[in-house]
């Protein structure tokens, strides 16, 4: 649903530039990825949910912890700026750690509940409902919001051609949200299966500080890099932190959640080439003014 929607919001934005340009970066743009078979989206929601459902409660939240501390990073760096560049990128990286967040949300707020797999079932239910609505209205605006923006007959159209630009800020309100009440969630269950035991903290102070400056390196080294490889590297060495520190105070079915988060990571992420495509383009864009300042002065 967040890559639907984010690709909805960058058609919308390409389509509101002159006529040229839409028509060069419009094409480019649909011939690969635009419109994705229905038994593609269905195969990545399934299986992402199932690995979801495999990762443990204790693996989610230190997840959920990690990216929360990264996001609080990249704002406090001034990654994002008034303009919000680097926006699309961190909601682009956060949709398995967004998954991660909502499991850890369900999973504390059912604890002692006597029907809670069903309510997990209900959840999932739901997810998919706005899922397959979400593609629904994508296919339809990837394919006629160009012909419909102009003729001004179709009523989704209109609707995004008079709010469309608000998508963008209204996912970060809604991912803020779901991450602000996640890490309250999380938090709780760090304490409860890792720091509530005697002589914990002696242990986990250390790892903690030195995983948290390992997180601020990630995040300025992102900034001082561009490209697809760049952020595939981050969520290596992201996970690749979190591997060791299960193998030293973890047990071996945290080990074996995280290789399944890297797996997690890979099937968001793969599929949304596209967005990271346009993402980085528009940061290079963006960027290319402010150099050619500092080299003419």
């Amino acid at each position: 649903m967040l890559c639907h929607l984010m690709r909805i919001y960058n058609l919308i934005q390409t389509c509101s530039d002159s006529e040229t340009e839409t028509e060069s970066k419009q094409s480019s743009f649909s011939a690969s990825n635009l419109l994705r078979g229905n038994w593609i989206t269905v195969l990545q929601f399934w299986f992402l949910t199932v690995l979801l459902s495999l990762v443990g409660l204790r693996v989610s939240s230190l997840i959920v912890l990690e990216f929360s501390l990264r996001a609080v990073s990249a704002w406090a760096s001034a990654g994002l700026d008034a303009k919000g560049r680097g926006l699309d990128l961190l909601l682009i990286q956060c949709q398995f750690s967004l998954g991660c967040a909502l499991t850890c949300t369900l999973d504390f707020l059912h604890q002692g509940a006597l029907h809670s797999s069903f309510s997990l079932f209900l959840a999932a239910a739901l997810s998919w409902a706005l899922a397959s609505a979400s593609h629904s209205v994508w296919r339809h605006v990837a394919r006629l919001y160009p012909l419909h923006s102009r003729e001004r007959y179709c009523g989704k159209c209109i609707t995004l051609l008079a709010s469309g630009h608000t998508i963008l800020a209204s996912l970060q309100r809604a991912v803020v949200l779901a991450f602000a009440i996640a890490a309250v969630a999380s938090t709780a269950t760090v304490y409860d299966h890792f720091l509530s035991q005697k002589d914990a903290l002696k242990f986990w102070t250390p790892l903690t500080l030195c995983y948290t400056m390992l997180v601020v390196y990630i995040q300025e080294d992102q900034q001082r890099q561009t490209g697809r490889e760049a952020l595939l590297q981050t969520v290596v060495m992201r996970l690749g932190g979190l591997l060791v520190l299960m193998l030293m105070m973890g047990h071996w079915s945290d080990v074996l959640h995280v290789l399944i988060g890297f797996l997690g990571e890979a099937v968001c992420l793969l599929p949304s080439q596209d967005l990271l495509k346009a993402a980085l383009k528009e940061e290079e864009e963006n960027r290319a003014p402010v150099t050619k300042r500092r080299n003419s002065q």
